[in-house]
């Protein structure tokens, strides 16, 4: 059995995986893992390794770890390489891919290796930021962009202009302040991942969008198909890497 952790930079989200799958997952806020020792994780089974990624910092590895000492486990923080399970990093300098980021690009490659004939796709991880990536047919990750989370956006709006408004809902065409907000925040970031799927698609060509993450629902319906939500694709990714090794 493998734990397998993603440690955002609001939650920390993890999952046992045995032999068949899943057997048990779970998320807490980053300021709750100090609980997990003693409430999620009481009861479970010992696992037989750790792996995780980590993008919240020292401070939360730390944390992490501390809770992994009942099981005597210390777990392998993964990091991006130049090339792993069928995908080739194209980014610069490899290893400064954020390693959420290399995960769901890992387990989109995985999932699109069952397919006869794999399309190119974009990868959107849809957390604190939201990161658009590009996958190609082959494998190889293009690039990508990063863009503010949609509570981020609202937030940054709030902190640095006169609109402090209450939650709005999305409209296609808002009417009050509210929901001028709320679309906004939604279309942004739809408009940056159907930018991306453009610049991927060719003559016939149709780019998946592979989405995952808290506010993936949220998004989903306002793009253009094929979408795939997967709940958590880092959590997928990070245990290819595992099993891979």
């Amino acid at each position: 059995m493998i734990l397998v952790l993603d440690c955002g930079h609001s939650r920390l989200a993890w999952g046992l995986a045995g032999e068949r799958g899943w057997l048990a997952r779970g998320a807490v806020p980053n300021q709750e893992i100090g609980t997990l020792a003693l409430r999620s994780w009481q009861n479970m089974p010992r696992p037989v390794s750790a792996v995780g990624v980590n993008v919240a910092g020292e401070a939360t590895r730390v944390r992490v770890e501390a809770q992994l000492t009942r099981w005597r486990t210390m777990p392998q923080w993964l990091i991006a390489h130049e090339q792993a399970c069928g995908v080739r990093n194209g980014y610069a300098l490899p290893s400064q891919l954020a390693a959420d980021r290399w995960a769901a690009l890992v387990a989109a490659r995985a999932r699109a290796a069952e397919e006869l004939f794999p399309a190119p796709c974009v990868v959107v991880n849809v957390r604190t930021a939201i990161s658009i990536d590009a996958l190609d047919a082959g494998g190889t990750f293009l690039g990508g962009v990063v863009v503010p989370g949609l509570n981020l956006q609202l937030q940054s709006l709030a902190a640095n202009t006169a609109l402090k408004m209450p939650p709005g809902r999305y409209a296609d065409f808002p009417i009050n302040n509210a929901d001028a907000l709320a679309s906004g925040a939604v279309q942004a970031v739809c408009g940056a991942i159907e930018q991306m799927r453009a610049r991927l698609s060719g003559e016939g060509v149709t780019v998946k969008c592979v989405l995952s993450g808290g506010a993936a629902s949220e998004l989903a319906p306002h793009l253009t198909g094929p979408v795939e939500v997967v709940d958590n694709l880092v959590l997928e990714g990070a245990l290819v890497l595992a099993q891979a090794e």
